[in-house]
């Protein structure tokens, strides 16, 4: 159902959408807008790798305690 409502969007109310985000920034404006959006989607992307491989070494990761030391304490 979500894609349907989403499919529903592009037909003449994206074109209104493109013709007012070209009226408020004009020709020479989009570029550098699409260019700081691509630099923060690549930046987030990233940053979200380096937090999932950080996670999964943790959990693959060697107690550092041995059971001996545990039962110890």
């Amino acid at each position: 159902m979500n894609a349907i409502l989403l499919l529903s969007f592009f037909g003449p109310e994206m074109i209104i959408v493109l013709v007012a985000i070209l009226l408020l920034f004009g020709g020479k404006k989009i570029p550098e807008l699409m260019r700081g959006l691509g630099s923060g989607i690549r930046e987030f992307n990233d940053a979200k790798n380096k937090v999932s491989k950080e996670l999964e070494a943790g959990i693959n990761e060697e107690p550092k305690e041995s059971k001996k030391e545990y039962e110890k304490s």
